[in-house]
């Protein structure tokens, strides 16, 4: 099944010069890239984009990271996309992900975890949405 599906390359993986290295592990899989963009978020729109997580006790250095510095979106498109692109993107702490894993490779830590994967359909079209309102 081809669907479309949204990461975002965070900052300290703008900073640390992977966004090619991260885009060509998706276009070597086979996913197209539909649309990129380079993007700074302000704390209201970083908020809105993780508000799933505002109850949760590290969403004030999620929002501080994230606004942080320049980030890249990117909207792929392929085969279970969401499934795949999550799978090649790795465990949430870059220390646990895996080697060969995007976060696994190019990680430092929980928090500098390089990069953000939609994690479903409804995700895809609620975080696109906020994006495209900047």
């Amino acid at each position: 099944m081809t669907d479309k599906t949204l990461i975002l390359i965070k900052p300290d993986g703008v900073k640390n010069k992977h966004i090619g290295d991260i885009i060509n592990r998706f276009e070597e899989r086979g996913f197209n890239i539909l649309n990129v963009r380079m993007l700074t978020l302000n704390s209201d729109q970083a908020s809105d984009f993780y508000s799933i997580h505002k109850e949760k006790p590290f969403f004030p250095e999620l929002i501080d990271y994230i606004t942080s510095g320049p980030i890249v979106q990117v909207v792929l498109e392929g085969n279970s996309a969401i499934e795949v692109v999550r799978h090649m993107v790795g465990a949430t702490n870059s220390l646990k992900a895996d080697s060969g894993t995007i976060r696994g490779d190019f990680g430092l830590s929980h928090t500098e975890n390089v990069i953000h994967a939609s994690d479903s359909v409804d995700s895809f079209n609620r975080e696109l949405n906020i994006l495209s309102n900047i």
